[in-house]
């Protein structure tokens, strides 16, 4: 089955361990490595965090589940968008896409790409600040610029092919594996910290209460993004009904476990007030554990994992925008493949194109914020789906079914509506960021639809049976 072409012009060579590998790539990244600073300033407490990165945890198990069953019903490229088609139509399905490319890849391959910015100039012992470049709102600094390098020579990477992009994203990610099994390890074992910091509390931190609970859940559900990746490269995992549930669930159970660990060697190495608002959080841990020289070594193989996490969603998310492309409900361009390498080029340089003009206008707090209110939405709306597939479909013979049903999908949705009404009332600019997005979605959904409608396409829609799907489009050269 190996190497063969799935009839949309990709090939299946993505085994069980590359799918796995894969998730556990898109999630370790950008988040565990910078959040728990901002989460510390919220909750004041390190029982509280860690309770709050359980219950994360909690969320991304009960989501990977549901889109198992998900995953294994449509194995095909697309992911949500591939998902909201199915169960409430191509609109919603088109939006899905929409969010996936401008906030479930693009913000993030950018606020990764300015996170290992920090950290390598952290290695070098270099000023990150200063500005290159001013113009309205477009900032370019040292740092900004590295960050740009990093998106476009990793897109490069995953046009060249999937072959070497799957080696280099599998080469990369073990690497990431290695370095947080060492930090934890060592930390504990060689790490100068103390056990005193969990009985600690940040002074004068306010009560933790339901609001400031979900606002952290907020960073913990940026750190958490990335369960679901392997759903997104359907058309290209080998015997996908069977690895793309195992893929989902094996790899959040690992980052679940890998994310409680880090949390406890951070605390375990500074007191929650040192904590407080700290974004290269896993570098100010590494000096109060093994010293500043130490920290340098540390910064250097954080830059290398973060690496890994921007290939991963380099690799992921143009697979969503070519399968809108191929269903009528995108340009056409970005349906076409490159007739040498098989990659969908387009899709790759319009995502980059859209993270590099974000690394120029936001900020990294902004940037996560807006992310994980406008994620928390689809990935619900998208399990709620399943339930309504459950009840309009209840006999479908499917190999993979929804373990805990309907629990599991009960607690995911209500956890993430929780999140999302939490943050429309505390962060209520970045959350109408995040409603402007998909308004600008629907305008464009809007725009499509009326150039595909026009007279002069209606005759070649009717030859395709008039279901508005897009002619074959042609392989790029």
């Amino acid at each position: 089955m190996k190497n063969t072409l799935n009839g949309n012009g990709l090939r299946r060579e993505i085994g069980l361990f590359s799918a796995t590998i894969l998730v556990i790539a898109n999630m370790v990244g950008t988040g565990i490595f910078t959040t728990s600073g901002f989460m510390m300033s919220e909750m004041g407490s390190p029982l509280i965090l860690l309770l709050c990165w359980a219950a994360g945890g909690v969320f991304a198990l009960c989501g990977a589940l549901c889109y198992g069953e998900l995953g294994a019903r449509f194995p095909r490229a697309g992911g949500e968008y591939v998902f909201l088609t199915e169960c409430f139509g191509r609109p919603l399905g088109f939006l899905s896409g929409w969010i996936s490319l401008v906030v479930g890849f693009s913000a993030p391959i950018a606020a990764a790409s300015m996170a290992f910015a920090v950290y390598l100039f952290k290695v070098l012992d270099l000023p990150s600040g200063g500005v290159l470049f001013k113009f309205g709102m477009l900032n370019l600094g040292p740092s900004g610029l590295l960050a740009i390098a990093v998106i476009v020579l990793i897109s490069v990477v995953h046009y060249h092919s999937l072959r070497v992009g799957s080696r280099v994203q599998n080469a990369l990610t073990m690497f990431k594996i290695g370095l947080v099994l060492v930090f934890i390890v060592a930390g504990f074992a060689f790490g100068q910290g103390s056990f005193e910091h969990f009985h600690l509390a940040v002074e004068n931190a306010a009560p933790v209460s339901a609001g400031t609970f979900a606002v952290s859940l907020i960073f913990v559900s940026f750190a958490f993004s990335g369960w679901n990746a392997a759903a997104y490269l359907g058309s290209e995992i080998v015997n996908p009904r069977r690895n793309i549930p195992l893929a989902l669930f094996w790899g959040t159970l690992a980052v679940t476990l890998a994310y409680l660990l880090l949390n406890v060697v951070y605390i375990y190495a500074l007191a929650p007030s040192a904590m407080v608002n700290v974004m290269d959080i896993g570098a100010v841990a590494a000096v109060s554990l093994f010293g500043k020289p130490a920290s340098r070594v540390f910064s250097a193989a954080v830059g290398l994992g973060l690496l890994s996490v921007i290939s991963a969603m380099i690799m992921t998310g143009p697979r969503i925008y070519y399968a809108m492309s191929r269903d009528g409900v995108f340009f056409n361009v970005f349906g076409q493949l490159n007739s040498r390498r098989r990659t969908p080029a387009s899709s790759i340089f319009l995502q980059a194109a859209i993270a590099v003009a974000m690394v120029l206008t936001a900020s990294f707090d902004t940037l996560l914020i807006y992310i994980g209110f406008t994620l928390s939405l689809f990935a619900m709306l998208t399990v709620a789906g399943l339930m309504r597939l459950r009840f309009t479909e209840p006999k479908t013979d499917i190999s993979c079914r929804t373990f805990g049903y309907p629990v599991t999908p009960l607690v995911f949705i209500m956890g993430n509506l929780w999140i999302i009404v939490f943050s429309i009332k505390s962060r209520p600019v970045t959350a109408f960021a995040g409603l402007c997005t998909i308004f600008a979605g629907a305008l464009i959904y809007y725009v499509i639809q009326r150039k595909q409608n026009a007279p002069e396409n209606l005759s070649e829609a009717e030859t395709l049976g008039g279901i508005g799907l897009a002619p074959e489009t042609e392989i790029a050269q």
